[in-house]
C-alpha cells in the first residue's frame, strides 16, 4: 500500500494505491504554507485515514531540487524551500517519501494509464497557467531527483521576430528571472500578452480563444503567432527526445481545436515527421499529480535495494 500526495499552494490531495488501477482518494486538506510542523501533521492526518502502514509515501509538488544540495524550492510552500525535503520527511514521517515535480507526475501518469500508453518516450506537456513538462522513457522518469528534466518553458529561447507579423514582440520577463521563456509568452497569460500587444485588446484567454473559433481576425493573428512560437522548441524537445506522443495538459489544453492546431504546427518541423497525431490532449485526467506518484512510488525500488 502507497500513501501519495499532490500538493499545491492552496489543498493537499491525498490518495491510497495498491496498483497502478487501484488510487484511492482521500481527503482533501488545506495547505500550511509558512509552518513546517503543521506541514507534516497535515501528511500523517492523511497517512493514518488510510487505515494501515504503508510501505512508502509519494508526493508530487510543483518544485525543484538542487542536485548538488538536495534542498528544494517550492515557490508557493515557503515552509518547504530550501529543506532537504525527503529525508526530511521521511524521518519525521517515520516512513520512506519520495518526492517528484508536479509536470513529471503529470508525464508519469500520461505514460502509464494516458495517452502515452504503448509509446517507450513519452514527453508531457503542461500549457496552461506556466509551460512545463516531464520526460519518461521505458517507463521510467527521466531526472526524478531534481525535477529539471522536461523543462521546457524556461530559458530566452521565444522569438521576437515572426513571419506571421510585420512588427516585432517584446521580450516578456518570465517568473524564473529570465526574459524570451515560453513560460511566460505562451502560457495562459503569455496568449494574453500577445493578443495584447497584437490585437490592442486586454482579454482573458477564455475569451481570445472564443473568438479564434468565430474567426476574429485578431484573434487569428494572435494564435498564428502563439502556434509559431510553441511550435518550433516543441519539434526540437521531440528531436532531442526521440518522443513519439507528446501528451498535453494544463488549461490551454482542453480546448480540443487548438491542441490540433499546435500539432498540424509542430509535425512538419520534427525530423520524423510522422503521419499520425503527435501532439495530442492528456487523457488522464482525474488527479494526473496522484496517478503519477503512485506509479513512481510503485515502481521505484526501495533505496537500500540492489
Amino acid at each position: 500500500m502507497i500513501v501519495c500526495f499532490d500538493i499545491g499552494g492552496t489543498s493537499v490531495k491525498s490518495a491510497v494505491a495498491t496498483s497502478v488501477h487501484d488510487v484511492r482518494a482521500l481527503s482533501r486538506r488545506p495547505t500550511p504554507g509558512d509552518d513546517f510542523d503543521a506541514f507534516v501533521a497535515t501528511l500523517a492526518a492523511a497517512i493514518a485515514e488510510a487505515g494501515g502502514r504503508p510501505e512508502r509515501v509519494a508526493i508530487s509538488i510543483a518544485g525543484v531540487v538542487d542536485p548538488k544540495t538536495g534542498r528544494a524550492t517550492v515557490a508557493n510552500i515557503p515552509c518547504l524551500t530550501g529543506r532537504r525535503l525527503a529525508p526530511e520527511l521521511s524521518a519525521k514521517l517515520g516512513l520512506e517519501v519520495l518526492v517528484a515535480n508536479d509536470a513529471d507526475c503529470f508525464a508519469l501518469a500520461e505514460a502509464g494509464v494516458g495517452a502515452g500508453r504503448g509509446h517507450d518516450v513519452v514527453f508531457g506537456a503542461i500549457i496552461g497557467t506556466g509551460v512545463g513538462g516531464g520526460l519518461v522513457a521505458g517507463g521510467r522518469l527521466i531526472g526524478a531527483g531534481s525535477g529539471y528534466a522536461g523543462e521546457w518553458g524556461h530559458g530566452p529561447v521565444a522569438k521576437r521576430l515572426l513571419d506571421c507579423l510585420d512588427a516585432p514582440l517584446p521580450s516578456y520577463q518570465c517568473g524564473c528571472g529570465l526574459k524570451g521563456c515560453l513560460d511566460a509568452t505562451c502560457s495562459a497569460r503569455g496568449i494574453e500578452r500577445l493578443h495584447r500587444d497584437i490585437a490592442g485588446a486586454e482579454l482573458p484567454s477564455t475569451e481570445i480563444l472564443a473568438l479564434w473559433h468565430a474567426g476574429d481576425e485578431g484573434a487569428a493573428k494572435t494564435v498564428a503567432a502563439w502556434l509559431e512560437l510553441l511550435s518550433g522548441p516543441l519539434a526540437m524537445v521531440v528531436n532531442m527526445t526521440g518522443a513519439t506522443v507528446v501528451a498535453a495538459g494544463g488549461g490551454l489544453s482542453n480546448d480540443a481545436g487548438l491542441m490540433q492546431a499546435l500539432d498540424a504546427a509542430t509535425r512538419p518541423l520534427t525530423l520524423s515527421k510522422p503521419a499520425e497525431p503527435l501532439v495530442v490532449q492528456a487523457q488522464c485526467r482525474t488527479e494526473p499529480g496522484l496517478v503519477g506518484a503512485a506509479i513512481l512510488a510503485l515502481r521505484e525500488p526501495p533505496r537500500d535495494a540492489a
